[in-house]
Parts: structure tokens; C-alpha cells; sequence
């Protein structure tokens, strides 16, 4: 039995009997006017973090997520494109499907403003996507891809490029480790399959996403997520585990590199009237600017310019 068969007979398990509790999702509940949530949704809801970014979602796009899960985070994207096919929800387990088509249809008697066609739930996975090329807004996944090896997770990343129109949004949320995660947990399927043996470094994980093709790449935020303890999966150490969500934007690389925005500013204290570094970027005395980490280490060099450390937490804005 191959890893990704173990997986796929774990999340029919999990969809016939919800396990509560299987993710330990970090993010704070997103709570809209009218949206009502239910309770089986909650139950299965097995991300790590969330995708559903209001201000990613503007102008009712067309919204691709792949591995459907309960159908929460499909309802939620459904809130904002309120029409029918507008979300396409992907997903090769039979169970699972299932389950959401159920779990859909009460979200619809529980909500006045919602209708079952708003979601399309159909049969499919990361590495075929059945959709054409540049035919969806947005792609979204949440605690899916963190599961796959690494060569797997590229072929996903370049299936999410390739459905995206240009200027489009991959939106993700996945553990990472902050270490390298040992290969005897790496090994386990179950322990994959829980989200807890297959993620990547910071590092690793980001360049992965840049060498599919996207050209700038945005953190939202950055959290711990689970302790793996020194006693119970025989470590040397503990290791800890982050959720990092991410959007990622399918535009050209530049070619001095990928922009990568974790919150770091750029801060003039000179003492002329602004600083020009003749490559876009003009600071005024005083004021931060959000630049991306490439331009951070560029600025960096000048005695003049201070530049914060990353909070992790960026929604947009600034110079790359």
C-alpha cells in the first residue's frame, strides 16, 4: 500500500465518523453576518489554519478547493460568490465527497442565503485537477498538501499554476517544522496522514511554491501548531510544528527573484528629505514601508535604513 492509499483509506474513516479534535485548528473561528456554521461541519473540520481570507475575495470569484473536507470552508467561500458553480470542490475520496454533499444540504437549511448549487463537489485530486487551464480565481487548500512527499507537493503546487488564471491567488494553509522531521516519523503513514510527519521547513516549503512558477508569495500569519515530544516519537529533542497560511500569486518572477512578504518594514532614519534607491523604493524620514525579504536584504546594507524583524502577519501593501 502506497502512502497516498494509507491516507485515503484514513480520511474514509474520518468522514464516515467525524474525529473531533483530529486537526487543532489555531485560527480564531471566521464569523460572518448570517453565515451560520454546522455542527457537523465543525466536527470535520480538518485544517490546521484557515484559507477563507475576506479580503482575498472581492469581486465574487470563481474558487477551486481542493480536498473538500466537511464542506466548511467551501460554505465559507460560497458567503462571498453567491452564484451557481462558483466553488468547485475536489476531492478522491468517495466518503468524503459524500459527507460534504450532506453536510451541504443542512448548511442550506440553516442558512437562508445559501443554495447547495453555490458548490460543486466533484471527484479528483491534487495531481489531476479536472478543470481547464487559467479557469479559476483562487485555489485553496488547508492542511492537504502538507501530507504529500515532496515531489508530490510539486506536481500539486504546478496543477493549482496551471488551473489559475494570471494574477490569480493560491491560498494555503499546512504545518511546517521547525526543524527537519526525522525519517522514521516521515516514514509512518498514519503520522502523515494526521499532519504531523510530512511537513516541510519554512524554507523548503516556500521554494517548493516558488518554483512552480509563483512569482510572489504572501505570509498571513505564522503559528505554533503541535509539539512532537522528545518521549513519545523517540527524538533526540522536541519539535515543534508550525501552521503557516500563505497567498501565493501566480505573476511573473522577477528576475532578481521571487518576492516573499512576512511583515518585515523598511524604516529611513537619514537626514535628507527621503531616501531614492533607484530600484522603486522611496522612504520618507521616519515612516516604515512593508517590503518584501529580497528588498530587506538589499536595504539592509545602507547604515541609514533600519529594517524590523518579520511579525509573520501580512495582508498586503508596500514595495517589493
Amino acid at each position: 500500500m502506497t502512502y497516498l492509499e494509507a491516507v485515503a483509506d484514513f480520511y474514509t474513516e474520518v468522514a464516515e465518523t467525524p474525529d473531533v479534535g483530529l486537526c487543532c485548528v489555531q485560527s480564531t473561528p471566521l464569523k460572518l453576518p448570517d453565515l451560520t456554521v454546522p455542527l457537523v461541519m465543525q466536527e470535520m473540520n480538518y485544517g490546521c489554519g484557515t484559507t477563507v481570507h475576506p479580503a482575498e475575495l472581492g469581486e465574487s470569484p470563481t474558487v477551486l478547493y481542493v480536498g473538500v473536507g466537511g464542506g466548511l470552508e467551501a460554505l465559507q467561500f460560497s458567503y462571498f460568490s453567491r452564484r451557481p458553480g462558483a466553488i468547485i470542490a475536489v476531492d478522491p475520496v468517495d466518503s468524503m465527497r459524500e459527507a460534504a454533499v450532506r453536510n451541504l444540504k443542512i448548511a442550506a437549511e440553516e442558512n437562508e442565503w445559501f443554495d447547495p448549487s453555490f458548490v460543486e463537489v466533484k471527484a479528483g485530486d491534487a495531481f489531476a485537477i479536472p478543470m481547464p487551464d487559467e479557469s479559476v480565481d483562487v485555489v485553496a487548500q488547508n492542511c492537504l498538501f502538507n501530507i504529500f512527499e515532496p515531489e508530490d507537493l510539486s506536481k500539486a503546487l504546478s496543477e493549482a499554476y496551471r488551473v489559475l488564471k494570471p494574477g490569480g491567488r493560491l491560498v494555503m494553509s499546512d504545518p511546517i517544522s521547525t526543524r527537519e522531521i526525522p525519517l522514521h516519523l516521515q516514514k509512518d503513514d498514519r503520522l502523515r496522514a494526521l499532519c504531523l510527519s510530512g511537513a516541510l521547513t519554512y524554507d523548503k516549503y516556500t521554494q517548493r511554491i516558488i518554483k512552480s512558477g509563483f512569482g510572489q508569495v504572501e505570509v498571513r500569519a505564522r503559528r505554533p501548531y503541535r509539539l512532537l515530544d522528545q518521549k513519545n516519537y523517540n527524538l533526540d529533542e522536541h519539535l515543534l510544528l508550525e501552521s503557516l497560511d500563505t497567498v501565493s500569486f501566480k505573476v511573473p518572477i522577477a528576475p532578481d527573484g521571487a518576492c516573499v512578504f512576512t511583515g518585515k518594514m523598511a524604516v529611513y532614519a537619514g537626514a535628507e528629505q527621503y531616501f531614492d534607491d533607484n530600484a522603486g523604493h522611496i522612504l520618507q524620514p521616519g515612516v516604515p514601508l512593508a517590503i518584501c525579504d529580497k528588498t530587506a536584504g538589499n536595504l539592509g546594507k545602507f547604515d541609514e535604513i533600519v529594517i524590523t524583524d518579520s511579525t509573520w502577519y501580512y495582508d498586503g501593501g508596500g514595495c517589493c
